[in-house]
């Protein structure tokens, strides 16, 4: 997992454990591209900061393209009533037109309010005075996108913060299925569990292709895997399922594909220089793969010299500008994935 996104989960775990403890700071921005992380502690932090009797007179729930500045402000300066704190929480606060004059309040905070700020989607501007001065007086969450590469590791780490394991494989196949969006997982993870007999602590491959329906054997997964085996008949067998799904997306089979390709070129590189390389060496040169898929790109970088990696990347840009309508081509991209494949293939 990137570092970034690291330190999010860090931090999130963090405040959430403090909030817990009824530890608040008087102001938290919770943003960024990835809202699963800052939606996770506004949530701890609505459960636990007002007691449920006292909510009608010491919380506020606003959102940010239906209120002012001016409007926030007053309510935080508010004392409580029959609680220790006032809670007041902006949604959506990236729709505030007047969102910067929050400054005027988060300069000097009153220590018996929480001002939650949650962007979703978006960013506070970090060279002006809100986002200064919340990180002076109180706390910023900056939770960026997980690359698509990272999700199966992530998945791996939420799994094992809920006591649970998940194949390889399994993890690979959610990721490929569901996404990057971090709050899908998990309300996918809940559902396949409610499914799943009691007391189940490990999730397999068959557990996910049961209950969150979709199939190991047509996925680009499965695609990679053949393609590095230069298994034409199966390849092409897959390719042309993938291709008449329909939800397929030609960018996002290219990008798995690039992302697939891309490895197996600085792997070569790698093996290139000769001797068999060291762990850490083989970990950097493939990063972000679970060493249960070692293996593959074993027999990948066997298959595809690095000449012909780099020739695989160039007809995967090419490729990825005609998924895009590129050249006002009006080619079905079932059939573009095939076509692709075949000439993967053939490098």
């Amino acid at each position: 997992m990137a570092k970034q996104s690291t330190d999010a989960a860090s931090l999130s775990r963090q405040l959430i454990e403090d909030i817990m403890a009824g530890n608040f700071k008087p102001v938290y921005l919770l943003m960024g591209d990835e809202p699963y992380y800052p939606d996770l502690v506004c949530q701890a932090i609505l459960d636990n900061c007002v007691e449920e009797m006292a909510q009608d007179f010491n919380q506020t729930v606003c959102y940010g393209a239906d209120v002012t500045a001016d409007a926030v402000i007053s309510a935080c300066r508010q004392y409580p009533m029959m609680s220790e704190h006032v809670l007041v929480v902006v949604r959506e606060a990236q729709l505030m037109k007047t969102l910067e004059k929050l400054s005027v309040y988060t300069e000097a905070p009153q220590d018996t309010t929480v001002l939650v700020i949650l962007m979703h989607g978006a960013s506070a501007d970090k060279r002006k005075a809100l986002y200064k001065s919340v990180q002076k007086n109180g706390v910023v969450l900056d939770s960026t996108a997980i690359r698509d590469y990272e999700i199966p590791r992530w998945i791996d780490t939420y799994y094992k913060s809920r006591g649970l394991s998940i194949e390889p494989a399994a993890a690979v196949l959610m990721a490929e299925n569901i996404g990057t969006n971090l709050s899908t997982i998990v309300v996918e993870t809940d559902k396949m569990l409610k499914n799943l007999p009691e007391g189940t602590t490990s999730v397999s491959v068959s557990d996910v292709e049961t209950n969150i329906g979709v199939s190991r054997q047509y996925s680009i997964f499965e695609l990679t895997k053949e393609l590095s085996a230069r298994n034409a008949p199966k390849a092409l067998k897959i390719a042309s399922h993938i291709g008449n799904a329909a939800k397929f997306a030609m960018p996002m089979a290219v990008s798995a594909l690039y992302t697939h390709f891309n490895r197996i070129l600085r792997y070569g590189a790698l093996l290139s220089r000769g001797g068999y390389p060291s762990p850490e060496d083989k970990a950097k040169a493939l990063a972000g793969v679970n060493p249960y898929f070692y293996k593959e790109y074993d027999q990948a970088a066997s298959n595809y010299s690095v000449r012909q990696a780099m020739d695989a990347i160039s007809l995967l840009c090419e490729y990825d500008y005609l998924g895009k309508g590129g050249d006002g081509g009006n080619q079905n991209p079932g059939e573009l994935l095939v076509e692709l494949t075949a000439k993967l293939l053939a490098l």
